[in-house]
Protein backbone atom coordinates (compact mmCIF):
# COMPACT_ATOMS: atom_id res chain seq x y z
CA UNK A 1 0.00 0.00 0.00
CA UNK A 2 2.94 2.43 0.62
CA UNK A 3 4.51 1.78 -2.45
CA UNK A 4 1.28 3.11 -4.30
CA UNK A 5 0.50 5.57 -2.30
CA UNK A 6 4.33 7.05 -2.88
CA UNK A 7 4.05 6.77 -7.06
CA UNK A 8 4.75 9.87 -8.55
CA UNK A 9 2.29 10.15 -11.52
CA UNK A 10 1.46 12.53 -14.61
CA UNK A 11 -2.23 13.64 -14.91
CA UNK A 12 -1.96 14.42 -19.10
CA UNK A 13 -6.03 15.81 -19.52
CA UNK A 14 -7.13 16.52 -23.59
CA UNK A 15 -9.33 19.17 -22.52
CA UNK A 16 -11.04 19.07 -25.46
CA UNK A 17 -12.27 15.63 -24.75
CA UNK A 18 -12.99 15.91 -20.85
CA UNK A 19 -15.35 17.35 -18.29
CA UNK A 20 -14.41 19.97 -15.98
CA UNK A 21 -16.99 19.64 -13.89
CA UNK A 22 -15.85 15.85 -12.33
CA UNK A 23 -11.93 17.59 -12.24
CA UNK A 24 -12.68 17.37 -8.24
CA UNK A 25 -13.47 13.31 -8.90
CA UNK A 26 -11.14 12.86 -11.45
CA UNK A 27 -7.88 13.97 -8.64
CA UNK A 28 -9.42 12.05 -5.93
CA UNK A 29 -9.38 8.89 -8.34
CA UNK A 30 -6.05 9.33 -9.18
CA UNK A 31 -4.99 9.75 -5.74
CA UNK A 32 -6.05 6.09 -5.34
CA UNK A 33 -3.17 5.13 -7.57
CA UNK A 34 -0.33 7.52 -6.47
CA UNK A 35 0.50 10.94 -5.95
CA UNK A 36 -0.39 13.48 -8.90
CA UNK A 37 3.41 15.23 -9.65
CA UNK A 38 2.74 16.33 -12.96
CA UNK A 39 -0.95 17.95 -13.69
CA UNK A 40 -1.42 19.22 -17.24
CA UNK A 41 -4.22 20.55 -19.18
CA UNK A 42 -4.28 20.82 -22.91
CA UNK A 43 -6.25 22.80 -25.61
CA UNK A 44 -6.74 26.03 -27.17
CA UNK A 45 -7.36 28.90 -24.39
CA UNK A 46 -8.11 31.55 -26.17
CA UNK A 47 -11.57 30.17 -27.35
CA UNK A 48 -14.85 29.84 -25.12
CA UNK A 49 -14.71 26.31 -25.68
CA UNK A 50 -12.68 25.59 -22.61
CA UNK A 51 -14.00 28.30 -20.32
CA UNK A 52 -15.81 25.63 -17.60
CA UNK A 53 -12.21 24.33 -17.32
CA UNK A 54 -10.35 27.79 -15.66
CA UNK A 55 -11.66 27.38 -12.59
CA UNK A 56 -10.73 24.28 -12.01
CA UNK A 57 -7.27 25.03 -13.16
CA UNK A 58 -6.76 28.03 -10.81
CA UNK A 59 -8.68 25.56 -7.67
CA UNK A 60 -6.45 22.27 -8.37
CA UNK A 61 -2.93 23.63 -9.55
CA UNK A 62 -3.27 22.19 -12.95
CA UNK A 63 -0.72 23.73 -15.81
CA UNK A 64 -2.95 24.78 -18.73
CA UNK A 65 -0.89 23.76 -21.68
CA UNK A 66 -1.50 26.31 -24.86
CA UNK A 67 -2.01 24.66 -28.17
CA UNK A 68 -3.34 26.83 -31.34
CA UNK A 69 -5.57 24.76 -33.57
CA UNK A 70 -3.15 25.40 -36.88
CA UNK A 71 -5.16 23.38 -39.63
CA UNK A 72 -8.70 22.69 -39.45
CA UNK A 73 -9.45 19.25 -38.93
CA UNK A 74 -6.28 18.44 -37.42
CA UNK A 75 -5.87 17.62 -33.75
CA UNK A 76 -2.80 19.45 -32.54
CA UNK A 77 -4.07 19.28 -28.95
CA UNK A 78 -3.26 15.64 -29.08
CA UNK A 79 0.26 15.87 -30.54
CA UNK A 80 1.32 18.72 -28.05
CA UNK A 81 0.11 16.03 -25.34
CA UNK A 82 1.62 13.20 -26.95
CA UNK A 83 5.25 15.10 -27.34
CA UNK A 84 5.38 16.40 -23.95
CA UNK A 85 4.37 12.55 -22.44
CA UNK A 86 7.21 11.77 -24.37
CA UNK A 87 9.57 14.04 -22.82
CA UNK A 88 8.71 13.34 -19.48
CA UNK A 89 8.88 9.40 -20.16
CA UNK A 90 12.59 9.97 -20.79
CA UNK A 91 13.06 12.19 -17.88
CA UNK A 92 12.50 8.73 -16.37
CA UNK A 93 11.78 10.21 -12.88
CA UNK A 94 7.88 9.34 -13.06
CA UNK A 95 6.49 5.77 -12.16
CA UNK A 96 2.90 5.77 -14.22
CA UNK A 97 0.95 8.19 -16.25
CA UNK A 98 -2.95 9.10 -15.77
CA UNK A 99 -4.55 9.84 -19.46
CA UNK A 100 -7.91 11.82 -19.54
CA UNK A 101 -9.61 11.59 -22.64
CA UNK A 102 -12.17 9.35 -24.85
CA UNK A 103 -10.11 10.17 -27.65
CA UNK A 104 -8.67 6.71 -29.38
CA UNK A 105 -5.35 8.43 -30.73
CA UNK A 106 -3.80 8.08 -27.34
CA UNK A 107 -3.51 4.19 -28.39
CA UNK A 108 -0.29 4.26 -28.92
CA UNK A 109 0.97 6.57 -26.41
CA UNK A 110 -0.16 4.61 -24.04
CA UNK A 111 1.38 1.46 -25.43
CA UNK A 112 4.64 2.89 -25.51
CA UNK A 113 4.39 3.91 -21.53
CA UNK A 114 3.45 0.27 -21.23
CA UNK A 115 6.25 -0.97 -22.95
CA UNK A 116 8.82 1.11 -21.03
CA UNK A 117 7.74 -0.30 -17.84
CA UNK A 118 5.54 2.16 -16.70
CA UNK A 119 1.63 1.91 -15.45
CA UNK A 120 -1.07 3.66 -17.62
CA UNK A 121 -4.53 4.58 -15.80
CA UNK A 122 -7.23 5.96 -18.73
CA UNK A 123 -10.16 8.07 -17.62
CA UNK A 124 -12.59 8.61 -20.43
CA UNK A 125 -16.38 8.23 -21.30
CA UNK A 126 -17.82 5.12 -21.92
CA UNK A 127 -17.90 6.19 -25.49
CA UNK A 128 -13.95 6.01 -25.62
CA UNK A 129 -13.17 3.57 -28.24
CA UNK A 130 -11.52 -0.16 -27.15
CA UNK A 131 -8.42 -0.30 -28.61
CA UNK A 132 -6.97 3.01 -26.21
CA UNK A 133 -9.11 1.16 -22.95
CA UNK A 134 -7.04 -2.25 -24.02
CA UNK A 135 -4.07 0.01 -24.25
CA UNK A 136 -3.93 1.00 -20.25
CA UNK A 137 -3.48 -1.02 -17.49
CA UNK A 138 -6.85 0.34 -16.03
CA UNK A 139 -9.36 2.51 -17.30
CA UNK A 140 -12.36 4.64 -14.83
CA UNK A 141 -15.13 5.24 -16.81
CA UNK A 142 -15.94 8.94 -16.01
CA UNK A 143 -19.13 8.42 -15.75
CA UNK A 144 -19.10 6.81 -12.03
CA UNK A 145 -17.30 10.14 -11.07
CA UNK A 146 -20.31 11.95 -12.03
CA UNK A 147 -22.35 10.84 -9.17
CA UNK A 148 -22.82 9.23 -5.45
CA UNK A 149 -23.83 5.56 -6.44
CA UNK A 150 -25.88 4.43 -4.48
CA UNK A 151 -26.00 0.70 -3.11
CA UNK A 152 -28.38 -1.18 -5.46
CA UNK A 153 -29.24 -4.36 -6.23
CA UNK A 154 -27.36 -5.83 -9.89
CA UNK A 155 -30.07 -6.01 -13.14
CA UNK A 156 -28.33 -8.94 -13.97
CA UNK A 157 -30.51 -8.98 -17.33
CA UNK A 158 -28.94 -5.66 -17.64
CA UNK A 159 -25.76 -6.36 -17.21
CA UNK A 160 -25.11 -9.42 -19.58
CA UNK A 161 -21.45 -8.72 -19.96
CA UNK A 162 -20.12 -9.50 -16.10
CA UNK A 163 -21.43 -13.12 -15.86
CA UNK A 164 -18.35 -14.46 -18.52
CA UNK A 165 -15.63 -12.01 -16.67
CA UNK A 166 -16.80 -13.50 -13.06
CA UNK A 167 -17.07 -17.23 -14.67
CA UNK A 168 -13.78 -16.71 -16.67
CA UNK A 169 -11.30 -15.27 -13.95
CA UNK A 170 -12.96 -17.52 -11.61
CA UNK A 171 -12.18 -20.55 -13.88
CA UNK A 172 -8.62 -18.91 -14.43
CA UNK A 173 -7.02 -18.77 -10.46
CA UNK A 174 -9.27 -21.49 -8.80
CA UNK A 175 -7.80 -24.88 -7.20
CA UNK A 176 -8.50 -28.18 -7.96
CA UNK A 177 -12.10 -27.93 -6.42
CA UNK A 178 -13.54 -25.14 -8.10
CA UNK A 179 -12.89 -22.72 -4.90
CA UNK A 180 -10.99 -18.95 -5.87
CA UNK A 181 -9.89 -16.46 -3.41
CA UNK A 182 -11.89 -13.24 -3.82
CA UNK A 183 -8.34 -11.08 -4.49
CA UNK A 184 -7.11 -13.57 -6.49
CA UNK A 185 -10.32 -13.43 -8.65
CA UNK A 186 -9.80 -9.23 -8.63
CA UNK A 187 -6.33 -9.40 -9.42
CA UNK A 188 -7.26 -11.59 -12.50
CA UNK A 189 -9.91 -9.57 -13.70
CA UNK A 190 -7.87 -6.11 -13.01
CA UNK A 191 -4.86 -7.69 -15.42
CA UNK A 192 -7.07 -8.54 -18.06
CA UNK A 193 -10.26 -6.16 -18.18
CA UNK A 194 -8.96 -2.80 -17.80
CA UNK A 195 -12.26 -1.19 -18.00
CA UNK A 196 -13.57 -3.42 -15.53
CA UNK A 197 -15.25 -1.72 -11.84
CA UNK A 198 -17.44 -2.56 -10.11
CA UNK A 199 -18.74 1.03 -9.79
CA UNK A 200 -20.00 0.56 -13.57
CA UNK A 201 -22.29 -1.93 -11.52
CA UNK A 202 -23.57 0.06 -8.68
CA UNK A 203 -21.20 -1.18 -5.94
CA UNK A 204 -18.04 0.34 -4.19
CA UNK A 205 -16.49 -2.77 -3.81
CA UNK A 206 -15.86 -6.28 -5.49
CA UNK A 207 -16.70 -7.79 -2.21
CA UNK A 208 -20.19 -6.60 -2.39
CA UNK A 209 -21.07 -6.84 -6.36
CA UNK A 210 -20.01 -10.53 -6.13
CA UNK A 211 -22.33 -11.03 -2.89
CA UNK A 212 -25.38 -9.61 -5.22
CA UNK A 213 -24.60 -12.12 -7.83
CA UNK A 214 -27.03 -15.36 -8.18
CA UNK A 215 -24.44 -17.65 -10.13
CA UNK A 216 -21.74 -17.20 -7.42
CA UNK A 217 -21.24 -19.30 -4.01
CA UNK A 218 -19.54 -17.83 -1.33
CA UNK A 219 -17.48 -19.47 1.44
CA UNK A 220 -15.71 -17.19 4.08
CA UNK A 221 -12.28 -18.53 5.45
CA UNK A 222 -10.21 -17.56 8.57
CA UNK A 223 -6.42 -17.89 7.77
CA UNK A 224 -4.58 -20.21 9.61
CA UNK A 225 -1.51 -17.59 10.54
CA UNK A 226 -3.71 -14.37 11.47
CA UNK A 227 -7.59 -13.55 12.51
CA UNK A 228 -8.51 -12.63 9.03
CA UNK A 229 -11.32 -13.98 7.27
CA UNK A 230 -11.04 -14.14 3.54
CA UNK A 231 -13.55 -14.74 0.73
CA UNK A 232 -13.93 -17.26 -1.50
CA UNK A 233 -15.67 -18.08 -4.50
CA UNK A 234 -17.18 -20.93 -6.79
CA UNK A 235 -19.43 -20.74 -9.59
CA UNK A 236 -22.80 -22.72 -8.88
CA UNK A 237 -22.59 -24.54 -11.65
CA UNK A 238 -19.31 -26.00 -11.12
Amino acid sequence: MQEIENRKLAVLIDADNAQASICSELLAEVAKFGIASVKRAYGDWTTTNLKGWKPHLHKHAIQPIQQFAYTTGKNATDSSLIIDAMDLLHEQRLDGFCLVSSDSDFTRLATRIREAGLTVYGFGEKKTPEPFISACDKFVYTEILRRQIEKEKVDESENEDLKPIIISAIDAVSKDDGWASLAAVGGYINKNVPSFDPRNYGYERLGKLVRSLKYIVIEERRSTVSSRVHMFISAKDA
